[in-house]
């Protein structure tokens, strides 16, 4: 049995008949969302064509049955729980944003290696005084449209949220202890006497460190990667998507659109409640 997630809470008349006629049955109506269930995988044409219809996201959620209830959600930071990239702010400090953001972007279709564009990216920081850091957060960052809103419905469902990012602790932490976030990790820029020096900290969070941590989490809560959604936008999010039970393309670049069933290009972060009700 497979199940596709209309991410809108209503369609008027005609819209829902037009979807009930392509789709050889009615939407459901389930407050938040709407909720068709096939015995056979629609593919990604039928999928796209229903969504092009609803003037909507839609979600696959395939084999429903070999899902267990969703007990953690874990999300990327940057472009993704938040709305900036954080090391390309950094980099707006000394004039070299545009030159930082070519390596991200490449970096995050999956061109370039992302341990090796990360060192790349933060060895031109050099020299930034780390109040810069602060200005960043205080200034620049917010939370994408919804994340409030997905986080208060997690704690009050009784799912843990996690904060993985290939960025910085500067960030992540602050980000955890202003929203009360169960848990978070990412890369640490080593500051000498105020000042970044260019370098990180220890072994870097990339792809496969997401993953892992992932799986670390699921052994602490005695639960298995199937009862989590990954949460991400980029390369170095795929791996950690594909080992969840569920893995969302938040405004995703498109090698990563086209490897998950689950995608918002729409809807806000608080659709992500739409699959964990539908889970549990």
């Amino acid at each position: 049995m497979h199940k596709l997630i209309f991410h809108s809470p209503e369609f008027p008349i005609l819209k829902l008949e037009k979807l009930t006629a392509l789709l050889g049955k009615a939407p459901a109506h389930k407050g938040r969302f709407h909720m068709v269930e096939l015995a056979d995988n629609p593919g990604s044409e039928l999928i796209l064509k229903s969504a092009q219809l609803g003037s909507c996201d839609v979600s696959l959620i395939p084999n429903i049955n070999s899902i267990p209830e969703i007990k953690l959600v874990i999300s990327d930071m940057d472009s993704t729980f938040i709305n900036i990239e954080c090391v390309d702010e950094i980099a707006d400090f000394v004039g070299k944003k545009q030159q930082v953001s070519e390596i991200t972007e490449a970096a995050m279709r999956g061109e370039l290696d992302f341990k090796q564009s990360l060192t790349k990216r933060v060895g031109l920081l050099g020299g930034i005084d780390e109040t810069a850091l602060n200005e960043i957060y205080l200034n620049r960052l917010r939370l994408n449209p919804g994340a409030e809103q997905m986080l208060k419905g997690l704690a009050d469902r009784k799912v843990k949220f996690a904060l993985v990012s290939g960025g910085f602790t500067f960030f992540t932490s602050r980000l955890k202890e202003k929203y009360a976030l169960d848990f978070a990790k990412a890369n640490e820029l080593e500051i000498i006497n105020g000042k970044l020096t260019g370098r990180v900290l220890g072994d870097i969070v990339d792809g496969e460190a997401k993953r892992n941590y992932l799986l670390q989490l699921c052994q602490e809560l005695e639960i298995t990667p199937k009862q989590a959604i990954a949460v991400g936008d980029g390369a170095n999010d795929l791996l950690m998507m594909k080992e969840s039970g569920v893995g969302v393309a938040y405004r995703a670049k498109p090698k990563v659109q086209e490897q998950v069933s689950s995608r918002l290009n729409i809807a806000d972060l608080s659709a992500i409640l739409d699959i964990v009700d539908v889970l549990s």
